[in-house]
């Protein structure tokens, strides 16, 4: 029967009520009725296909966390050969601090990483096993769950046969990780699709991953960004639509609960998408250096004046109100703060001096974030082998 299933050669006939019945009406042909009959005994369609959903959904696990170690890893090289690339960093979608463009990659691998640990610790719930428990109450037979189990490479098994029949609660967890994961490379595929865009021109989208338009020949949209975008919704959707298919439910086995495969099914078939997209998005997009460093301005090196003079023992606040004041005396005079002379400084605080003129250096910017975290080179390179350390290290 194994055999027949692997080569697709399995007959499923109108007369079979479902996978189960199946399995025993064809058992019943290659061994007897007598000794193919005895196959149901003390069992239950219900701790089956509970057991049948662990299965599956273990192996998507694995699955799934194989795709992010490989998105993780693609990352890494780009992070790696992209680091001596300058871009600004953002918050509130507003030009905020140059950074390195490897340092916002990899803040997407780490996010993903994440993902993959919240799948992994997912599995420790997932692997127990429900099958012996019967419709409900359990297995009038002595039989040896735990040899069962650990036949099935479960860890163990359920302790309430209750729970082991009715428990989808690993169905909902995997559902919002999945979820969640979706949302990280929807926030992911935003970015991308701005920075392609004409307006930024920091990287180009591969024509493997894009499409012309059908009316304006110039046009080459990023179709598959903007389909993990939208899918991320869906994915959602069949997380919360789980869930109020659970809130209502009565104890121990309910129809309504065969609600879980279509939203599980749906949400790993498009996660596992979405990441093989993402993946070959990151893989294979241009960097454009002079269109990132093109777009740093002088404005972003405020934050750098107040350190400037914190390092000269100036507290913070102090220090922040005074960058603002010299900002706003470029501001006055028409000319990025670049352009200001020391004298000009001066007149603000006697505590600038012609050293003032290191700071109007965006890599000297970026490099003085050296500690762990931080946008700086040796910073940089420490995450991308920590995150290597981690890809090889089974967990």
């Amino acid at each position: 029967m194994e055999n027949e299933w692997h080569a697709q050669a399995f007959h499923i006939s109108q007369d079979d009520e479902d996978i189960h019945s199946a399995n025993e009406r064809r058992l019943k042909e290659i061994v007897g009725h007598e000794m193919g009959g005895k196959l149901h005994t003390g069992r239950s369609r219900n701790d089956q296909v509970a057991t049948d959903l662990r299965l599956w959904t273990r192996k998507s696990v694995a699955a799934l966390i194989d795709l992010i170690k490989h998105f993780v890893e693609i990352t890494c090289s780009r992070a790696e050969s992209e680091i001596d690339v300058l871009m600004p960093g953002y918050t509130h979608l507003q030009r905020a601090q140059p950074i390195r463009l490897s340092h916002w990659m990899l803040s997407y691998a780490w996010f993903l990483k994440q993902d993959a640990e919240r799948f992994r610790d997912l599995s420790r719930r997932l692997n127990v096993c429900p099958l012996g428990s019967g419709a409900l109450a359990g297995n009038p037979f002595p039989i040896d769950k735990e040899a069962l189990a650990s036949d099935l490479q479960f860890d163990g098994v359920i302790q309430n046969s209750i729970t082991a029949v009715s428990d989808r609660d690993f169905v909902a967890e995997f559902l919002f990780v999945c979820s969640l994961t979706a949302v990280h490379l929807s926030k992911l595929a935003e970015d991308l699709i701005l920075y392609s865009s004409a307006e930024f021109g920091y990287v180009t989208i591969d024509e493997a991953y894009s499409t012309g338009s059908s009316l304006m020949p110039q046009k080459k949209n990023p179709d598959g960004l903007e389909l993990i975008r939208g899918k991320t919704g869906r994915i959602s959707g069949d997380l919360v639509g789980f869930l109020m298919v659970l809130k209502g439910l009565p104890s121990t086995y309910n129809k309504d609960i065969q609600e879980d495969k279509e939203a599980i099914f749906d949400a790993y078939d498009t996660l596992a998408a979405a990441l093989e997209v993402a993946a070959g998005n990151v893989e294979t997009m241009k960097v454009k250096k002079a269109g990132c460093e093109s777009a740093l301005s002088p404005d972003m090196l405020a934050t750098d004046v107040a350190y400037y003079l914190v390092r000269k023992g100036t507290p913070f606040r102090d220090a922040h109100h005074i960058a603002g004041k010299l900002v706003a005396l470029a501001e006055q005079k028409k000319v990025p703060m670049t352009a200001l002379s020391c004298s000009d400084a001066q007149s603000v605080s006697g505590l600038f001096g012609e050293d003032l003129a290191e700071v109007w250096n965006y890599e000297h910017s970026v490099e003085q974030y050296k500690a762990t975290g931080g946008t700086a080179r040796q910073s940089v390179q420490a995450q991308i082998a920590s995150l290597r350390e981690w890809l090889t290290s089974g967990h």
